[in-house]
């Protein structure tokens, strides 16, 4: 099944860098949506479709863990998976992100075997 994804990274190169590793792993990403930050990733669930979040902890003007708060606050047809993709990887940061409503945590650095692991519940064959 082909996936549309939104990618909340404030860093462009992160961003490409996911989106590679997911091809690399073999998930079909039909359309990807990139995001600075919470409130341009708001912004295009107001208006896209998707099927997967994958969002990092630290950006600026809002950051992951209030992005992940305010989506879980919205009326979606479906609950969408949130992933946090992030170097915060500590335990406690672990908690609040589920705390929030995260899916799923991979920390920086992965691989697309990883990717692929922890992916597997969320993406349909």
């Amino acid at each position: 099944m082909a996936l549309k994804v939104l990618v909340a990274d404030d860093s462009d190169v992160m961003r490409k860098i996911i989106l590679r590793n997911l091809r690399m792993a073999g998930v079909d990403v039909e359309k990807c949506y990139e995001a600075r930050h919470g409130f341009e990733a708001l912004y295009h669930l107001s208006k896209d479709d998707v099927d997967l979040i994958l969002s990092d902890i630290n950006m600026p003007e809002m950051d992951g863990l209030e992005f992940i708060r305010k989506v879980r606050e919205m009326d979606l047809s479906k609950r969408v998976p949130i992933v946090v993709i992030s170097s915060e990887g500590s335990e406690h940061m672990m908690r609040e992100a589920v705390k929030a409503g995260a899916d799923e945590f991979i920390s920086k650095p992965f691989t697309p075997e990883k990717l692929k692991e922890r992916l597997a519940r969320f993406i349909e064959e």
